[in-house]
């Protein structure tokens, strides 16, 4: 990431737009170990991005724009249902901090690591990385961002790529609409939020799939 930051700096001084769509889901019938999976799919999904998003942030020209490839497998309906549920209530404490993110990602990886699941649900680990993705870009912007930056999540729909073993209903270019229209979002939007279908989605939105 060092290198990659140093090269675009050379080569172009700066960055318009930021697109992070990198990650992983293990298929269904993997029979990787829990802990491998948790390990595993947060470290792309979640901390990977954070580490690229905060190396190339000082990088970003003014009003520049940041999408976060996130999902609405983030929701906190699918992690953490629970209206109750300590975790839940602390991402939508509107103090936030990415601290507070990272902490919760330990506590996220040393439940699993116990087969403790008094807190978090079991096998959700593209869940919650999802959902700590989301948490990070809600605290990240809160704290402020430099040069008119706008810093915001989307959803891309149920595409047709590997990841989905191709089930997926949207072609990549229909895939691609949603995620376009954040990385040119007007500095009215803000940031901060979660978009589905070129809409804000509430990340207590209770999403059902439809057979």
């Amino acid at each position: 990431i060092d290198n990659f930051a140093a090269r675009i700096k050379e080569k172009y001084g700066g960055i318009d737009i930021l697109c992070n769509n990198a990650g992983i889901a293990y298929k269904s019938a993997s029979t990787a170990p829990p802990v491998e999976k948790s390990e595993v799919t947060c470290a792309t999904n979640f901390i990977g991005t954070m580490k690229v998003t905060e190396k190339l942030l000082p990088l970003m020209n003014q009003g520049g724009r940041i999408c976060q490839v996130a999902s609405l497998g983030g929701l906190l309906s699918f992690s953490l249902p629970d209206e109750e549920n300590p975790v839940r209530k602390r991402l939508l404490n509107p103090s936030l901090t990415v601290q507070d993110v990272l902490d919760i990602h330990e506590e996220y990886q040393a439940a699993v690591k116990a087969d403790d699941y008094s807190v978090f649900k079991k096998d959700t680990a593209y869940f919650m990385s999802k959902c700590l993705l989301i948490g990070y870009t809600r605290a990240r912007s809160a704290a402020g961002l430099p040069n008119g930056v706008l810093l915001n999540c989307c959803c891309p729909g149920y595409v047709a790529t590997d990841m989905s073993s191709h089930k997926g209903h949207l072609t990549i270019d229909e895939g691609a609409v949603t995620p376009v229209m954040v990385c040119n979002l007007g500095p009215e939007a803000g940031s901060g939020k979660l978009y589905s279908q070129e809409k804000v989605t509430e990340w207590t939105f209770v999403f059902k799939f439809v057979p």
